[in-house]
This record gives C-alpha cells, sequence and structure tokens, in this order.
C-alpha cells in the first residue's frame, strides 16, 4: 500500500480457497490501519493464514450507514483503510457499495483491487456459447416475488447468472424450470474453489431431478448459469399484425427491421413472412 495515497481500497478476497488472493491484495491488507469486515470473526481465518495484523472494523448490511461514517472519520485521521467482504469482490451482492459512495463524497479515492468473484468464476467454467451475460444476484425469498421475477427476465437476449443458498436452491431451480424455456442449458457451480467444489451442466428441465438425486447436491453455496433464450422459430399472431401496421406504411426491408425491433422475431424470418405478405 502506498502511504501517500489515501484512499479507500476496495480488496477482493478468496470465495473459498485461501491461495486464490493475489499480491497486491497481501499487500494492501497487511499494510492497513483498519480493515473494514462483513463479519471480523469469519476475516480472521483469513488474517492468520497470511500474517495481516490490522484493526478490524465490522461492515456490513445492517450497519453499512454508521461503519461508512466510521470509516470516512479513519481515512480523515490518515489510517490507511481497506474494505473486504466474507468472499469474493466487496459490493457484488455483498456490502461495500455505500462504503464506497461515502469515501468519494468525502473526497477520497476509492481503489478496486480486483480478484476473486463467484459469478464470473462459474461462467468461466459453465462453458455457454452466450456472448452476453445479465448478473441477478439473489432472487427475492419470497414465492411470488421470485417468480415475477423470473418471468420478467425471460426475454433477455444473455445467459442469467444467480446466487442461491443452500435451503432455497429446490425452489428457485424448480420456478427457473417451470418459469423458462426447457431447452435452455442449466450450469449448477456449487462450492467452487472449495474441497468438494462441483459445476454440473444440463437441461434446464432436468434440473430439479438432479437436485433431488442426491442430497449433496443441495449442500453448499450455489452459482446458477442459465443460457439465453432460444431463437424464435415462426410467426405468432400479434408478431403478425404488427407486420402488416409496418407494412401499410413502410417498404418490407425496414417493417420486417422494426418488427423485429419491437416483437424479438427473427428478422430473416419476419422479412419472408412480409414478402408473402406483399406478393398475398
Amino acid at each position: 500500500m502506498d502511504e501517500s495515497q489515501n484512499a479507500l481500497y476496495v480488496v477482493a478476497t478468496p470465495i473459498g480457497n485461501l491461495g486464490d488472493i493475489t499480491l497486491r491484495a497481501l499487500e494492501t491488507l497487511r499494510g492497513a490501519d483498519m480493515i473494514a469486515c462483513e463479519d471480523t470473526r469469519h476475516a480472521q481465518a483469513l488474517f492468520a493464514h497470511h500474517g495481516i495484523d490490522a484493526q478490524a472494523m465490522p461492515l456490513h448490511e445492517h450497519n453499512e450507514a454508521a461503519a461508512s461514517v466510521r470509516l470516512v472519520e479513519a481515512l480523515r485521521a490518515g489510517r490507511r483503510v481497506a474494505l473486504i467482504s466474507d468472499a469474493g469482490t466487496p459490493g457484488i451482492s455483498d456490502p461495500g457499495a455505500r462504503a464506497c459512495a461515502a469515501a468519494r463524497a468525502a473526497g477520497f479515492r476509492v481503489v478496486p483491487l480486483p480478484g476473486p468473484n463467484a459469478a464470473i468464476t462459474a461462467l468461466s467454467a459453465a462453458g455457454l456459447p452466450d456472448a452476453h451475460f445479465l448478473f441477478i444476484g439473489f432472487l427475492p425469498p419470497k414465492p411470488t416475488a421470485r417468480r415475477h421475477e423470473i418471468e420478467s427476465l425471460k426475454g433477455v437476449p444473455a445467459a442469467l447468472v444467480f446466487y442461491e443458498a443452500p435451503h432455497r436452491i429446490e425452489e428457485t431451480v424448480a420456478d427457473l424450470a417451470a418459469l423458462l424455456e426447457p431447452e435452455r442449458t442449466l450450469a449448477v457451480a456449487r462450492e467452487l474453489t472449495k474441497l468438494f467444489e462441483q459445476i454440473a451442466v444440463m437441461p434446464l428441465a432436468d434440473g430439479p431431478a438432479w437436485l433431488a438425486a442426491d442430497d449433496n447436491h443441495r449442500r453448499g453455496e450455489f452459482v446458477l448459469v442459465v443460457s439465453s433464450p432460444p431463437p424464435r422459430v415462426g410467426i405468432d399472431a400479434e408478431t403478425e399484425r404488427v407486420l402488416k401496421v409496418l407494412l401499410d406504411e413502410l417498404p418490407v426491408k425496414q417493417a420486417a427491421k422494426l418488427a423485429a425491433t419491437i416483437t424479438g422475431s427473427a428478422k430473416n424470418a419476419l422479412y419472408e413472412r412480409a414478402l408473402q405478405l406483399k406478393d398475398g
């Protein structure tokens, strides 16, 4: 850590294997006067393993506003301050965003140190061909709200990445399988970088049965990756209605392109149908 630079250092830490930490992260944590931790007791295992000796301050979802004030006071006093979460990158489905905003508002730099992240780790091994992904994090715990959110994601043209806890994994996978297209691919990544790490890839429709087949399949912390929607085949009645309206005002090519944008249907299929309608 450069002592001449008074800043809040946001440090990514291992998601399981304690060896998954960068040299820069170790240098920063060892040089810190204060480390804001999601759980100070949990952090002690990391500190002991890597010889880190700094004052630990709790900063979690229930005290982040008050803890951020204390953090800024430490920065103003010239102390070297780092921020970590229990695992992975702070602020990504973990506390940290308010602390970063408070430090920046007080005039201090916020310096991110890249490192482990469960979502990216799962994506890197899932083997899905999708060019884009959307990180969702944890879905709502209540069934109605969870299903509503899944429905709202159905048309997103990207892989969907979720986090889930073991006590809700069966409900969440069942809802994903029921509400999304069964031909999508599901990657279940559990206990990433830990002793019992497992990454299983299957048709989404098979997800509930895979979980039910073995008690161990339902243990640990989960990342779920669901592939993007399958391409639409054919043109439904509403899409054809939109295409006909546009054809009344536009040339075939423009009408097909705009209809594809509005409905999400394949442009080539709409162009072919537009030609048929014109000829008819």
